[in-house]
């Protein structure tokens, strides 16, 4: 089974991203999108893990304390860099609670055997991606000429504003692969106080 943990996004932010991915997808159609219906804020990816396992970091998740905090989504930008862009995406604002909550997740799931992250957490939301969709190149693969030009058109552009949400719970939820990209179900809720 492959897990991760996230903040799920409310309705009304998803919707307009999902107008905005709209508006702007056919500047890279040969990027591969990511659906709104899967935006999420990772806190960690955990990756493949036996039922026990994941069992096991579902009661180590439970232990997490965090309290509610405001998360904006603004801005967008390119990793590594506009000029080399491999990786769309949108920014996230928030207070020291998201990287604290983020840290806490790491910790607690380690004690499952789990790796800790090695890592600064750097909150985003990723859009689109190219080649092999990693941030920063394997040997021999290039920029993707669509996002290179997507990069271009959004340069002069302002910096798209979807609005603020609560943070109220975090999840862990199940990735399943397939052909038309991941699909992501909720498996266990935790909630913020």
């Amino acid at each position: 089974m492959r897990v991760f943990v996230g903040l799920d996004i409310d309705a009304a932010i998803r919707d307009k991203m999902g107008r905005y991915l709209e508006g702007v997808r056919g500047f890279a159609p040969d990027a591969r999108w990511v659906r709104p219906e899967s935006f999420h804020v990772t806190l960690k990816f955990i990756g493949e893990q036996k039922l026990d396992q994941v069992e096991s970091i579902q009661r180590q998740l439970a232990t997490v304390k965090g309290s509610l905090f405001d998360v904006a989504f603004r801005g967008h930008g390119f990793f590594p860099n506009p000029r080399s862009p491999r990786v769309f995406w949108l920014g996230i604002e928030a207070p020291e609670q998201l990287p604290q909550l983020a840290k806490a997740v790491d910790e607690a799931v380690a004690r499952t055997g789990v790796p800790r992250e090695t890592n600064d957490y750097r909150p985003h939301l990723t859009l689109a991606r190219s080649g092999s969709g990693r941030p920063q190149p394997r040997p021999g693969e290039r920029a993707s000429p669509p996002l290179r030009r997507l990069a271009e058109k959004l340069q002069d552009k302002p910096a798209p504003d979807f609005g603020t949400m609560t943070a109220r719970e975090f999840f862990l939820y199940e990735s399943k692969l397939g052909p038309g990209g991941a699909r992501y179900t909720k498996i266990a809720r935790f909630a913020l106080e």
